[in-house]
């Protein structure tokens, strides 16, 4: 390789680890102070980096938060695509995607997504670059939607259920208090020692009842 290429190629490699760095730093300062009360200048303190470099990154703070949100989406998708891969039936492969919620508990990233849901939403105008996100959340679905499909051919559902609705209602709800979980100890519920693991595990067993054919 000539100087001049492997200047090229390292200068690439070095901004590619830069803005892993910098999302890394903004995904742990926005979930321990919040999204509004995070600023660019913690996050590139975090990262151990101007304020010049941050901006040269993420001329805005939207850019940067839709950007950590749509990379803490991305192992979920290539979970998904994996799981629907498989040669399974429908009902092992939801099994599989109940284990992957059971044991993706990361506490920070949770809290960061919960906020980013709430920041969002409370929003007069749509947040930038959230299309991003949006068309990773449909590439989600889609690897979710040939599962589904599964159900509808391979007769490991039972055949009285409307299997499409049921397993988008299912999943969404073992997903949700999944995160619930994960946050237990910022919310309210009955006191149990009953271990999260063991909560999700048991739900697991009455979902996939409930399903089986």
């Amino acid at each position: 390789m000539n100087p001049k290429a492997r200047y090229e190629k390292e200068r690439s490699e070095g901004k590619q680890q830069r803005l892993y760095t910098i999302l890394e730093s903004a995904e742990r300062i926005f979930s321990q102070k919040g999204i509004e009360k995070s600023t660019m200048q913690d996050v590139a303190s975090e990262a151990n980096i101007g304020i010049a470099t941050l901006f040269r990154y993420f001329p805005r703070k939207e850019k940067l938060i839709v950007a950590v949100a749509t990379r803490m989406l991305e192992p979920m998708l290539d979970y998904f695509k994996h799981v629907a891969d498989l040669p399974l039936t429908c009902l092992e492969k939801i099994e599989m995607l109940f284990d992957f919620f059971i044991q993706d508990q990361n506490h920070l990233s949770i809290i960061f997504m919960v906020n980013f849901e709430s920041y969002a939403s409370h929003l007069n105008e749509p947040v930038e670059d959230v299309l991003d996100f949006n068309a990773l959340n449909r590439k989600i679905w889609h690897e979710y939607s040939r599962i589904i499909q599964n159900g509808v051919e391979d007769g490991s559902i039972r055949a009285d259920l409307p299997v499409k609705e049921t397993l988008i209602t299912l999943m969404n709800s073992f997903a949700l208090f999944s995160r619930k979980l994960t946050m237990k100890e910022n919310i309210l519920l009955l006191e149990s020692d009953l271990d999260s693991d063991k909560q999700l595990e048991l739900l697991k067993q009455i979902f996939l009842e409930h399903l089986k054919a």
